[in-house]
């Protein structure tokens, strides 16, 4: 197929600001994604837009498997969607408290 271009699960972008560590959910408009390094703000860092990822949560919730989970300004993962961004459904339950929920973005 002469207009492919890639199979898109990764993605290189610049580094939002503040910047990102390896790991970090990064957000730029509507993509969502999860950095595969640390980088400076500006600098291309690869980020990962499909997976299941293990990322921090809002420790006093508890999720169930399939339940959707939006990313918090605070820096983590929540199912409060006011004011927040969709990434992804919940892959496992997490129970309530739990630092970490798994998480489908793409």
């Amino acid at each position: 197929m002469k207009n492919f271009i890639q199979p898109g699960d990764t993605l290189t972008v610049p580094a939002p600001s503040g910047g990102v560590d390896s790991g970090d959910v990064v957000i730029i408009g509507s993509l969502i994604g999860v950095a595969g390094s640390t980088a400076a703000v500006g600098v291309p860092v690869a980020v990962k837009t499909k997976g299941v990822f293990e990322l921090p949560k809002v420790s006093a919730q508890a999720w169930t498997i399939g339940a959707p989970i939006y990313w918090a300004a605070a820096g983590n993962a929540t199912t409060v969607s006011t004011d927040n961004t969709l990434i992804g459904y919940a892959t496992e339950v997490a129970a309530n408290p739990s630092a970490v929920g798994r998480v489908r973005i793409g």
